[in-house]
């Protein structure tokens, strides 16, 4: 039975490593990459709110597709709205929420740290400085409210996390 699975959180919580140990797990799953898909939609973004609204529409629009076609998918995207979110849990019956709770500073550190971006934008932290929008520093990150399953990547390793993850889904699914 497919689903659709939206890991969400801050940049830097551990969202694609995440994703990647689930994909591990559910090698069939398609992981739709908001970073990648970004740079098909608009190749030189803004990050303006109106260029976002459209963008994960056009993320939460894929997923429906794909999951109505019988692929479990797995959304690698901030999301920080909830309205967002929120849609795709209106449209898809099968969805899946996991927050990625990390505090803001070891999202910092670790985004300065990472080599392999997965397609994200290098030092998006450093650029909020020079007025880049950037979720949880100058533009709001709407933590969901009631999401299946929260993870914090303080304490949980992505491998153990994405266990937690799929037992998670299979009790919900009664598989």
């Amino acid at each position: 039975m497919p689903i659709v699975l939206w890991i969400t959180g801050l940049p830097g919580s551990g969202k694609s490593t995440v994703a990647m140990a689930v994909n591990r797990i559910i090698p069939d799953a398609v992981i739709l990459r908001m970073d990648e898909l970004r740079k098909i939609v608009t190749p030189e973004p803004t990050y303006s709110e109106s260029e976002r609204e459209y963008v994960y529409r056009a993320l939460v629009y894929t997923a429906k597709t794909l999951y109505s076609l019988g692929h479990t998918v797995i959304i690698d995207a901030t999301g920080n709205k909830k309205s967002w979110r929120t849609l795709a849990r209106d449209i898809i019956p099968d969805f899946f929420e996991v927050y990625l709770k990390c505090p803001i500073e070891l999202c910092i550190e670790r985004e300065k740290g990472r080599i392999d971006t997965h397609g994200a934008p290098k030092d998006i932290y450093e650029k909020s400085k020079a007025g880049a929008p950037v979720p949880g520093l100058n533009v709001p990150y709407e933590e969901p409210e009631r999401p299946e399953l929260i993870i914090d990547t303080v304490k949980e390793l992505p491998e153990d996390a994405a266990v937690k993850i799929v037992r998670s889904i299979d009790k919900s699914l009664g598989a």
